[in-house]
């Protein structure tokens, strides 16, 4: 399956490269320092609620894996070395290796920070062969970070990604086009896109355990089963999805969020989280010339009602504005309100403050519902804002306690519009 080093030139059909870093923020901090190299080393879960971002392969061998909650990691690995982590340090770790990734493509659609699809089609003729040019870059992003990557490749994006999973740590793995079958048909059902636990507890009911299983369904079997969703799964279990590798989407939606310490009932603490969440978001929004038309509020609340991980309630409500705004007074105000008329009886354990209906900033753009010069007002303070927060980084002002507003683990998505701040 894994293609030789003398194959012929590929055909000039579709070809995706997924290249991800291998235990990215662990193997940053390992690089770093030495003395955590060869050593279990786990990137956040380091507060009372907080939850592994990233494991070591050392960790790993204890079943310490990212999304688990610290103190599970603490139990499987009492010699774990936990360390919260710099999100500075791994965003411009990510910068590179992007950097790295459009030197092999123009077509680049980043997953996450340390993720991505590569558009490689058309490119034989002048790079050579799929899989030299995947051990090419496998080699730069060693030479120039340190770090090690898997890379898939594959005809089609879901596959490129499932292969470079099945070749970690520091593997390639190609798919060609008559092998995708072979390759899809013996992994469990829950390897496809979109089957989540739920869905893949359904699926099995039904007799449904392998790709193939489901792959060899006809299409009025497959409707009958689980009604039009069934169409869009056959179609990826035969390897059929073709979706391009976007360099560039228009963002859905901008979002913060954050696990308090300990449960929280106090009104005036949850506003302060959402007026710093709040004006993150803004400040985002302005970074990138958008405006969003809907404010979200998302609550996850103390009291438990099922067991695992998904036991506490998440209650979200939404509002959306007489016009877009990018002015986070303006959207805290909303979620302020939104979380006044909730209703909430019992303590709140996360807090997150969202926005959608996302629309593009038009020049000269002017409220019809506020007077002109308190607009004018408000757009010179959050001009003032964003340059301070340029000089000294998005912590130099805030509003809200912003150390009550601790998060339960690092991002590993690219966040739109969100600035590192000075080095």
């Amino acid at each position: 399956m894994i293609a030789s080093t003398n194959e012929q030139k590929s055909d000039p059909q579709r070809v995706v490269m997924h290249a991800d870093m291998d235990a990215f923020y662990a193997s940053v901090e390992q690089r770093d320092d030495p003395a955590l190299r060869g050593k279990p080393v786990i990137v956040g879960g380091t507060s009372a609620r907080g939850v592994v971002t990233a494991a070591s392969y050392e960790a790993r061998a204890f079943g310490v894996h990212s999304a688990m909650p610290g103190y599970e990691a603490r139990r499987l690995c009492p010699d774990g070395i936990f360390i919260s982590g710099t999100m500075k340090k791994y965003s411009r770790e990510s910068k590179r290796l992007f950097e790295i990734f459009r030197s092999y493509s123009p077509k680049v659609q980043g997953l996450s920070l340390d993720e991505a699809f590569l558009d490689l089609t058309g490119t034989a003729r002048l790079m050579g062969t799929p899989r030299s040019i995947g051990e090419r870059l496998r080699a730069e992003v060693r030479e120039r970070t340190g770090l090690a990557v898997s890379v898939g490749i594959a005809p089609v994006k879901m596959v490129a990604k499932i292969a470079s999973g099945s070749c970690k740590p520091d593997g390639l793995l190609e798919i060609r086009p008559g092998e995708v079958r072979a390759f899809l048909d013996p992994l469990p059902i829950g390897r496809i896109w979109g089957v989540g636990p739920v869905a893949e507890a359904r699926l099995k009911l039904l007799g449904i355990q392998k790709v193939g299983d489901l792959a060899q369904l006809e299409p009025r079997r497959l409707v009958e089963l689980l009604g039009d969703w069934g169409l869009d799964i056959g179609r990826l279990a035969r390897g059929e999805e073709y979706s391009e590798v976007e360099p560039y989407r228009d963002p859905r939606s901008y979002s913060e969020e954050n696990t308090f310490n300990a449960d929280i009932s106090d009104r005036e603490v949850l506003n302060s989280a959402i007026i710093t969440h709040s004006e993150a978001v803004a400040r985002r929004l302005r970074a990138d010339r958008f405006r969003a038309r809907t404010v979200v509020l998302k609550l996850k609340l103390g009291k438990r009602t099922a067991s695992g991980p998904r036991g506490y309630p998440t209650l979200s409500r939404r509002v959306t504005l007489p016009e877009a705004t990018d002015d986070g007074a303006t959207i805290s105000r909303s979620a302020m309100d939104l979380l006044a008329r909730s209703g909430l009886d019992v303590p709140v354990r996360l807090l997150g403050v969202g926005v959608a209906n996302i629309v593009r900033e038009s020049p000269g753009q002017l409220s019809l519902f506020e007077p002109g010069e308190r607009n004018a007002r408000r757009g010179r303070l959050n001009d003032a804002l964003d340059e301070i927060s340029k000089r000294f980084g998005n912590d130099a002002v805030t509003r809200g306690e912003r150390d009550r507003t601790e998060r339960a683990a690092l991002s590993t998505q690219i966040k739109r519009g969100e600035r590192e701040g000075p080095q």
